[in-house]
């Protein structure tokens, strides 16, 4: 069955930086896109970033350029948000997404707490 287990998420200080890592399985992972997204508490869960299935295109949202990066491995079935210049804002729990064939497949998250 499709699976997507997050890790990387910690405690850090801001102006830190994190790297996540997002390991699927169960589909083939070199043919979708892929998505970052974050949940803050008390908030709804919102878009961070996506990759294609090559890489070639990503995009973020705007509190993320400049600072977020996402990439993949296709050997490794694994993406990656490299997250830098760490702000108290981007606390949340940060899942990754895929979609098959309409439906939407979710990790259960990483938590990232960004704090003095």
């Amino acid at each position: 069955q499709v699976q997507l287990v997050e890790s990387g998420g910690d405690l850090v200080q801001p102006g830190g930086s994190l790297r996540l890592s997002c390991a699927a399985s169960g589909f083939t992972f070199r043919t979708y896109g892929l998505s970052w997204y974050r949940q803050a508490p008390g908030k709804e869960r919102e878009l961070v970033a996506a990759i294609s299935n090559t890489g070639g295109s990503t995009n973020y949202a705007e509190s993320a350029k400049g600072r977020f990066s996402i990439s993949r491995d296709n050997a490794k079935n694994t993406v990656y948000l490299q997250m830098n210049s760490l702000k108290p804002e981007d606390t949340a729990v940060y899942y990754c997404k895929v979609i098959l064939f309409g439906i939407n497949y979710w990790g259960k998250g990483t938590l990232v707490t960004v704090s003095s």
